[in-house]
C-alpha cells in the first residue's frame, strides 16, 4: 500500500498515446535476456521503440545489433540505471524450469534473475510488463516458483494474470507451448481490465490464424549441406524397416528399445523404467520370430550410439503400409522420436533439429526463423548454423508476443483513451 501511495504522489505519466507524429512511437520497450530479440521485432511492428537491450551472450549481442542497430549490454545484475519505459520485456532464463533442463529453479543462478525483473519495475514504475517462459514453469517446485513469481509482483504494486499460448494456436505449424504472463500496475488495472483483454486477444487470434493459414515455412531449394549424415540416414532406414514389420502386424508400444527386450524389472530400477523393461520384453516374447531377424541385420548401427538404439513413435498409432518417411524426426537424448507432419516439434536451444524424412534433410535455419515469425529479412550474418538453431530455439516467436502485445496496448487504449 506504502508504494502505491508513493507511485500516486509521484503522478507518473502513462507514456502509450495514439501517435501524433508519423516518426513518434506509440509506446517505448525494454528488452530484457533479449536473445536475438524476438520481442523488439514484434513491439517494433506495434509503433514501439525500444529504449535499451540486456543479454550476456556475446553472439546474441551481435545478432542483435546487426538487425535493430542497438548494442544490448552484458549482465542485468550490473546495471545502475535502466531508462524510463513503457513495456518491459523478458523471456527470462528457462532453463532452470524447463523439461529439457535439470528443473533446478531458483537453485540455479539463472532462476533467481526473475529478481531483476521485479527490481527494475519497483524502481521505474513501469507500467506494463510482458514476460515469457516454458509451460513447464507452472509445475515446477510443486508450483512454488509459479506462486513466488505472482507474490513478488502483487509485492510492488502489480496485477499480473497469465495466458497459455502457442505458435500453432496462430496457424504457425509449431507446437511450443508458452506461458506468457501479463503484468499491469495497480493504478492502470481494473476488474474489467482482464475480461476485455481476454475477449481481444480471442479476436486477434482469429484474426493472426487467417493471416498465417497460407504460410511458407519451406525453402525452395535447400542447400545439400542440410542433408541427413549417411549414419543417420542408415539409422532412420534401420527403424523404417521395422516399421514396415509391424504395420503390416498393426500393433506398436512406445518407445521400442531393443536393449530391454531380453531384460527383466530389478528392484535396483525405478518404476518407469522397469515399466519400459517390462513393456518391451513383452512385446518381444510375442514377437520374437518378426524382431531377430530385423535386429540382427541392424544391431550394429543400432548400437552405435544409446540415442539410436530408442524408437520413440508419437504419431498416435502405427497404420496398414506406415512408413518412418512419412513423418517428422527429431535425433534426441531420448532417442529417435517421430512426430506427425502437421506441425512442427518446438524449436529447442540445443541443437536437435528437425529432419523432414521424405525429404532426408533438416530444417535450414531460415525455416526454423520462419517457425519463430522472423521475417526472411533477419540476418545471421556468418556466423555457424549450430549458433543459429540455438538461438532460435532460446528465442521467443514473433507472433505470439505481437498478438500480446496488441491486446495490451488495444486495451490499455479502450480503458484510458476513450
Amino acid at each position: 500500500m506504502d508504494n502505491m501511495n508513493n507511485m500516486e504522489k509521484k503522478k507518473i505519466k502513462i507514456i502509450i498515446k495514439p501517435k501524433l507524429h508519423l516518426n513518434e512511437p506509440k509506446f517505448t520497450f525494454i528488452d530484457l535476456f533479449c536473445g536475438i530479440g524476438g520481442f523488439h521485432v514484434a513491439l517494433k511492428q506495434l509503433g514501439g521503440h525500444c529504449v535499451f537491450a540486456s543479454d550476456i551472450d556475446k553472439n546474441c549481442q551481435n545478432i542483435y545489433q546487426m538487425n535493430h542497430n542497438l548494442l544490448p549490454v552484458g549482465d542485468i545484475q550490473e546495471q545502475k540505471s535502466i531508462p524510463q519505459h513503457d513495456i518491459l520485456c523478458g523471456g527470462f532464463p528457462c532453463q532452470p524450469f524447463s523439461n529439457g533442463g535439470k528443473k533446478k529453479a531458483f537453485a540455479d543462478k539463472r532462476g533467481m534473475l526473475f529478481d531483476s525483473i521485479v527490481n527494475i519495475l519497483n524502481i521505474n514504475h513501469t507500467p506494463f510488463a510482458i514476460l515469457e517462459n516454458v509451460k513447464h514453469i507452472k509445475k515446477v517446485s510443486s508450483g512454488a516458483v509459479y506462486k513466488y513469481i505472482y507474490e513478488q509482483l502483487n509485492k510492488i504494486g502489480y496485477q499480473v494474470f497469465d495466458i497459455g499460448l502457442s505458435p500453432k494456436d496462430l496457424n504457425i505449424p509449431q507446437n511450443r507451448e508458452r506461458v506468457i504472463f501479463v503484468v499491469i500496475r495497480n493504478d492502470l488495472y481494473t476488474e474489467q481490465y482482464k475480461n476485455i483483454f481476454l475477449t481481444k486477444l480471442d479476436e486477434n487470434k482469429k484474426i493472426y490464424s487467417e493471416k498465417n493459414k497460407n504460410k511458407i515455412i519451406y525453402e525452395i531449394s535447400p542447400s545439400p549441406e542440410y542433408d541427413i549424415t549417411p549414419e543417420i540416414s542408415q539409422v532412420i532406414k534401420a527403424w523404417d524397416e521395422f516399421i514396415q514389420i509391424f504395420s503390416r502386424i498393426g500393433e506398436i508400444i512406445s518407445p521400442i528399445i531393443p536393449e530391454y527386450f531380453r531384460k527383466g524389472e530389478s528392484a535396483e530400477n525405478s518404476d518407469w523404467k522397469n515399466s519400459y523393461i517390462n513393456k518391451n520384453h513383452n512385446f518381444y516374447e510375442k514377437y520374437q520370430t518378426e524382431i531377430d531377424p530385423w535386429y540382427e541385420k541392424n544391431k550394429e548401427i543400432l548400437s552405435k550410439r544409446s540415442v539410436y538404439g530408442k524408437l520413440e513413435w508419437q504419431t498416435g498409432g502405427i497404420h496398414d503400409k506406415d512408413s518412418i518417411y512419412k513423418y517428422f524426426i527429431q535425433v534426441r537424448q531420448s532417442g529417435i522420436r517421430v512426430k506427425k507432419t502437421d506441425c512442427f516439434p518446438a524449436l529447442v536451444a540445443i541443437v536437435q533439429t528437425p529432419i523432414i524424412a521424405s525429404q532426408g534433410r533438416y530444417l535450414t535455419p531460415r525455416e526454423c526463423a520462419r517457425l519463430q515469425s522472423l521475417p526472411d529479412d533477419f540476418s545471421f550474418g556468418n556466423q555457424s548454423d549450430k549458433l543459429t538453431y540455438k538461438q532460435l530455439g532460446n528465442g521467443v516467436n514473433v507472433d505470439i508476443i505481437k498478438i500480446v502485445g496488441e491486446t495490451l496496448v488495444s486495451t490499455h487504449d479502450f480503458f484510458f483513451h476513450k
